[in-house]
């Protein structure tokens, strides 16, 4: 704690720190002063403004650089958590005012943990909760002092796993993969300095959790190198967390299969969240649909690697890299091919390879070619391949790049101009801020409507999930994938919990997607990747991208029962008599969005808000329709009056404006108040004529 308030002081402390130890009588003493926002990019700027500011304070700038033992050029969190707003020492906001997620037990369901990262350090932590009945069980290089009062649990279940899922396996709670390490530092690890992607100088910062100051509880179901799990294991799993007392259940899952098991949590008043899978931009792709959870889409944030790939012609072009080992050989010219289908026939030895779309690559691909020689490979971007797995995997054995189609055309056509075309991949850098387009949401990020119940539109939210830096082991590295935005999610649940201990995980959910945004800090649309980039929509996003500070005052909450799910619990399980009528209308489950799926001439859909504002508020309607559909809202007004209700109940017709058998189109509906609450639910729509034919676009 004196670590944390050594940084909240004002730069008058600065002068103490830095004058005291020059006195005769006094001890040299090291201290970290907080210097504010960096005012530079450039490192060597921010040293020489960290020397210009002592030499103010000392009298002379040789005593000013006596003084700096390290100037920390990098001292910003490695960057999705600021860039969602909830910066580590801002005086106001969400995470001050949940003080940082104080013992709310985040139980995160996955391949395990790592207890010696640094992002699970339990000093400084009081005891664990009483209300906390959970074990730590041990196995393989896991034994109970691997616990603490930052993990507080652990649980693993191996049943139904393959020999070949447990092949060099922990069987304990230990993390073999390193996913579920990601993502329990993800939610809550603690403050940890001077981390970077491999130690290699990317991404430099300090790396935390969004909760801090929460606890964690492990249950380890997935195993092997493809973090592979079953079903009745997360049911297992999903059971002994909600006996053993958490409050939050973070599961960064995928599959074919709904864990129905989850809306016993929530019944309990468990939040469960789940990333939406990696299968996007395919339309009808998202998984983990049931109405009860938060389904996470993945977007972008507002920082990059570019690298300089330089021609022989002294043509300087710009990809995207995570190459960072500056004493691989290849910092310097190397033969250029290009792989144009006629792979075998090329010789690979000693040069640098373009490898253009569709002729994707696999990791096992990336070793054999090292086998062979290779000094380097630039891909063009293609849409099925995991960028930055690709590129990862490249770490250690060769500069790895990926450009655009038009610099690979630019790239190859060099090649063809010249008898010896000869190329340089330079490390790359890492460039934060306004100057990144950002939010966007991330091309793998999978894609509503869902399959199984269109009438729920999914995903519900988007979040940070790419280039995620993160604990892997004893190191940090880069993850994407819905599963790290998921991990995002779960702490913003967290820390709303702390605030708001009384809101159901209904209020919850709705509070975070009510107040996402839509645009981009420019005021411009967010954008989706995809084969094209376009406007994103309900189906990429849900209710947009998440606005943290926001949630923490909704204004209004669409609430929903537990019980109200049984009916739709019981007839996804066993469709019985009156479940297909009941199915067809899931749209008037009071959820903050609406999605009607079969829209022949008019629909009615009611919805109940609860006033979670002032107890005196007046709110009125806005409505932007889906292209084709006429929307009426009744009352257009709805008033709350102190002593009297808070709760009202609104109706929204649909309309077909056209007989078509149609796509589907979006659009919202917002209520605003007379202070600054804009509480905005998403809205798709799609047009049929018959019931057997319909258009998923």
């Amino acid at each position: 704690m004196e670590f944390r308030s050594a940084f909240c002081r004002s730069a008058l402390l600065l002068v103490l720190l830095v004058l005291l130890p020059l006195s005769a009588s006094a001890s040299t003493k090291l201290y970290i002063v907080y210097m504010g926002e960096k005012k530079h990019d450039d490192p060597s700027m921010v040293t020489a403004s960290h020397h210009d500011a002592l030499t103010f304070v000392i009298g002379s700038k040789d005593g000013a650089m006596k003084s700096i033992v390290y100037s920390y050029k990098h001292a910003h969190t490695t960057r999705s958590w600021d860039f969602l707003g909830l910066n580590y020492y801002e005086k106001s906001g969400l995470l001050k005012d949940a003080m940082y997620g104080e013992d709310i037990i985040i139980g995160v369901v996955d391949t395990g943990i790592w207890p010696e990262s640094p992002s699970f350090n339990d000093d400084g932590y009081g005891p664990v909760p009483a209300r906390w009945k959970g074990v730590c069980q041990t196995g393989d290089a896991f034994n109970i002092t691997n616990c603490n009062r930052k993990i507080i649990g652990a649980r693993w279940y191996s049943a139904g796993a393959t020999d070949d899922m447990l092949k060099g396996e922990y069987m304990s709670p230990r993390d073999f993969h390193g996913h579920g390490t990601h993502t329990a530092s993800t939610i809550a690890g603690g403050q940890v300095w001077n981390v970077s992607h491999h130690q290699g100088g990317l991404g430099a910062g300090v790396a935390r959790g969004g909760a801090p100051r929460a606890r964690v509880a492990v249950y380890k179901v997935c195993w092997g190198v493809g973090g592979n799990f079953g079903d009745a294991a997360v049911l297992a799993a999903v059971d002994d967390a909600i006996n053993d007392g958490v409050d939050v259940l973070s599961l960064s899952l995928g599959g074919p299969n709904e864990i129905h098991g989850t809306l016993h949590a929530v019944a309990r008043g468990i939040t469960v969240v789940f990333a939406g899978g990696n299968d996007g931009p395919t339309s009808q792709s998202v998984q983990n649909t049931v109405p009860w959870v938060i389904t996470v889409a993945a977007a972008t944030i507002d920082r990059t690697f570019p690298t300089t790939i330089s021609l022989g012609n002294n043509e300087k072009l710009l990809g995207q890299s995570l190459y960072y080992n500056a004493t691989v050989s290849s910092i310097k010219f190397h033969s250029l091919v290009v792989v144009d289908g006629q792979s075998s026939a090329i010789n690979f030895t000693g040069n640098v390879v373009l490898w253009p779309e569709p002729y994707n690559i696999r990791n096992d691909t990336i070793n054999l070619l090292a086998k062979e020689g290779v000094k380097g490979i630039i891909f063009a971007q293609g849409n099925t391949v995991n960028v930055l797995e690709i590129l990862d995997a490249c770490n250690g054995i060769m500069p790895c790049a990926v450009v655009d189609k038009e610099i690979a055309n630019r790239i190859a056509s060099y090649a063809t101009s010249t008898s010896m075309p000869v190329v340089k991949v330079s490390p790359a850098v890492t460039v934060v801020g306004n100057g990144v387009l950002s939010p966007r949401v991330a091309g793998f990020s999978s894609r509503g409507p869902g399959t199984k119940f269109p009438g729920i539109l999914k995903p519900d939210i988007a979040a940070p999930g790419a280039s995620i830096l993160a604990a892997v082991g004893d190191s940090y590295k880069f993850m994407s994938g819905t599963s790290m935005a998921c991990p995002h999610v779960s702490a913003v649940v967290a820390l709303l919990k702390s605030v708001h201990p009384d809101w159901s995980p209904a209020m919850i959910k709705s509070a975070i997607v009510t107040t996402a945004s839509v645009t981009d800090r420019f005021g411009m649309p967010i954008q989706a990747e995809g084969s094209a980039r376009k406007v994103a929509d309900p189906f990429d996003f849900g209710g947009g991208h998440i606005e943290p500070n926001k949630a923490i005052d909704p204004g209004l909450v669409y609430d929903i029962d537990p019980k109200d799910y049984t009916k739709f619990f019981n007839c996804s399980l066993d469709p019985q008599e009156g479940c297909k009528s009941y199915m067809g209308k899931l749209y008037q489950l009071n959820l903050p969005s609406i999605a009607v799926p079969d829209l022949k001439d008019s629909v009615i859909v009611w919805r109940t808000v609860t006033n979670v504002g002032g107890s005196e508020a007046n709110y009125k309607v806005v409505v932007e329709a889906p292209a084709g559909v006429n929307v009426v809202v009744e009352p257009q007004v709805i008033t709350f009056a102190k002593g009297g209700s808070q709760s009202a109940t609104f109706k929204v017709t649909f309309t077909a404006r056209q007989r078509v058998q149609g796509g589907y189109t979006f659009g919202s509906l917002t209520w605003l108040d007379d202070n600054t609450h804009s509480v905005r639910i998403p809205v798709a729509v799609r047009t049929i004529i018959q019931d057997f034919v319909s258009d998923t676009a």
